[in-house]
């Protein structure tokens, strides 16, 4: 599991784990049912105090990302991971479109114009991915 801490951007560390977590289960990265590190291990690989992962792993049980079990360790949850990942994965992209609200704005690029160019690069990258089987079938002509 690939957590790194940021101390500089003002997110309470415990936090930063917690929204991390939730976005390798979103990603798909985590999969229901591993096992996340140890408190003690994870602790030290992040240099952190175990009480900020066992605050981040609570919360992390609190909105149904994991589980605990007595003895065996905390599990990404069976159940509800499908309705937490696409919850984080829209979270994700809501935070960034919001950032490009905000750069649009300061730049005085309006809604339509940005929305505008998305479909551009959007249609760019759709011919990116298609031009190659069609350069395969110009050779082969």
């Amino acid at each position: 599991m690939d957590i790194s801490i940021n101390l500089t951007d003002g997110v309470p560390i415990y936090r930063q784990i917690v929204n991390q977590v939730k976005y390798l289960v979103a990603s798909g990265l985590l999969q229901p049912g591993e096992e996340l590190p140890p408190i003690r291990t994870l602790a030290l690989q992040l240099k952190v105090t175990p009480n900020t992962i066992v605050k981040a792993y609570g919360d992390l049980e609190i909105a149904g990302v994991v589980q605990k079990r007595q003895g065996s360790g905390t599990f990404v949850s069976e159940g509800r991971p499908q309705q937490v990942a696409l919850r984080e994965r829209r979270r994700v992209i809501e935070q960034r479109i919001d950032a490009l609200l905000a750069e649009a704005h300061q730049l005085n690029f309006t809604a339509d114009d940005i929305l505008r160019m998305v479909r551009e690069r959007k249609a760019e990258m759709d011919g990116a991915t298609a031009e190659p089987a069609e350069a395969k079938r110009e050779v082969k002509s």
